[in-house]
């Protein structure tokens, strides 16, 4: 089979087919299977952990297990994804994602805004950002890439300003407030805080648990899953920046199984990835079966027949979902 460049992307068998009988497009399956592995974005309230939210989602959903990506502070309020059933396997791909906020600050004295605004100049950048005591993480000392910084808004008489922060995952929004007090010679409270944006989801596409509970309702109640349908999204929304390896259905059977992808099974693989590159092995349909790591450059596989080409470190397909269409081994 010889290989097409097409873009970005080798094609390596530009014949290969799925069968529709197994397995499903991540955004036709139904409510029962995004509740074994989905995602729902909700727009948290001030009061309750994130804990204590995610805690409450599981007892309203029915469902066993629940997480979340991004921790929030109590009095924060804001974007919190929750991550059903087999979805929580990629919390650690959500913690990557950059975070956009809306932090209100309040001084102690009365500070110009000329001042706040070159303030946030100077940490426009990377920043040294050391978790607050109030943080269960272990505080020590770590830098933060603040991409983009911005006052919005000021009120000085009531020593007021607030403030867009897009930044990495990680970084405490407190510290930066303690740090902009210490410049400027005056305390600095953080008032309120608003986590506008996680990823490629923001806060217009949540929900509040109210809206989740109804939704819950009438479906449970009445049969009509129209409401949580649209609040519930497939776990490869969350997978949609990573590369993608697609591969054959047999291939999709042997990496659900704990096999390692090998060069066969391959549809198509981007260009330009090196050894070591992190990638999502995907089904011709758009499914998410395993996040791996290429144990060969992407570049070489037009010139291989055989060979492994990636092992899997987390397997999102549930074995069986395809038929096994490989003779195993005799032990």
């Amino acid at each position: 089979m010889i290989a097409v460049p097409e873009g970005n992307h080798w094609v390596l068998d530009k014949s290969a087919k799925t069968n529709h009988s197994h397995g499903s497009k991540p955004y036709e399956r139904t409510i029962e299977q995004l509740l074994e592995c989905g995602v729902v974005l909700v727009n948290k309230p001030p009061g309750p952990t994130s804990h204590q939210l995610a805690a409450w989602a599981r007892n309203i959903m029915g469902i066993n297990r629940i997480g979340h990506g991004g921790t929030l502070d109590p009095f924060a309020t804001g974007l919190l994804t929750l991550l059903i059933g087999r979805a929580t396997k990629v919390t650690g791909v959500l913690l990557t994602k950059p975070k956009r906020y809306v932090a209100v600050l309040r001084f102690r004295d009365s500070v110009q805004t000329e001042a706040i605004s070159e303030i946030l100049g100077m940490m426009d950048g990377e920043v040294y950002n050391v978790p607050p005591k109030e943080s269960a993480v272990k505080v020590q000392v770590r830098s933060r890439q603040i991409h983009k910084i911005r006052l919005l808004d000021s009120d000085e008489s009531g020593r007021l300003h607030v403030v867009s922060i897009h930044c990495d995952a990680g970084t405490y929004v407190r510290t930066m407030a303690r740090d902009m007090g210490l410049i400027l010679g005056t305390g600095c409270e953080l008032l309120e805080l608003h986590r506008e944006s996680s990823g490629r989801f923001d806060d217009s596409m949540s929900c509040t648990m109210q809206q989740l509970t109804d939704a819950v309702f009438m479906w449970r109640e009445h049969g009509d899953g129209s409401g949580l349908s649209r609040l519930m999204a497939p776990v490869e929304s969350i997978l949609d920046e990573m590369p993608r390896l697609v591969v054959k259905d047999g291939a999709v059977a042997a990496v659900s199984h704990g096999a390692p992808l090998a060069r066969p099974g391959l549809v198509s693989a981007p260009k330009g990835l090196g050894v070591g590159s992190t990638v999502l092995i995907c089904s011709i349909k758009g499914e998410a079966v395993a996040i791996a790591s290429l144990t060969v450059k992407s570049d070489a596989l037009p010139d291989m027949d055989v060979g492994q080409v990636a092992v899997a470190s987390t397997v999102l397909m549930p074995p069986g979902e395809y038929p096994q269409t490989w003779a195993k081994e005799q032990s």
